[in-house]
């Protein structure tokens, strides 16, 4: 399936391709255009808009993207939920919410600075997805023997 954005990808519009990548369509294409050009777009080839005004799948109040797919998707793995906390305060300016937050930031404008093609940019942050989710599933295995 294909999917639509806004370009210039930033914490949420590559957070939600890792997750859709992984967990929602493992075949999905990646189509980037304007802000103002995305559901236009996305009538045209048929994608799926997501992170853009109009789109089904955006912000909903404090929840960003990423915890929108998660929520539509049905998605309940808990590495994945202690992720979306991780990209929710990093995504929407509340890094004071996660310890890991700011670094995530720092992460996605250093990248975008170096990466300005937004595929490319993909393509070289879902490394860091793959680690910090490997890590959560760590971090969530260590509180379930706790508890």
């Amino acid at each position: 399936m294909r999917w639509i954005t806004r370009s210039h990808v930033h914490v949420d519009r590559v957070a939600c391709p890792w997750l859709i990548t992984r967990f929602v369509d493992s075949d999905a294409e990646f189509l980037f255009a304007p802000k103002s050009a995305v559901m236009a777009v996305a009538d045209r080839e048929g994608a799926i808009p997501f992170d853009a005004p109009g789109a089904a799948l955006n912000h909903e109040g404090d929840l960003c993207t990423f915890d929108v797919i998660i929520r539509n998707y049905g998605l309940t793995d808990r590495a994945l939920l202690r992720l979306a906390q991780i990209v929710n305060a990093a995504d929407t300016g509340r890094c004071d919410n996660d310890p890991l937050a700011a670094g995530l930031e720092a992460i996605a404008v250093g990248y975008s600075l170096r990466y300005p093609d937004d595929i490319q940019n993909l393509e070289r942050q879902f490394e860091v997805y793959d680690a910090l989710y490997a890590w959560c599933r760590l971090e969530t295995t260590k509180e379930k023997l706790l508890n």
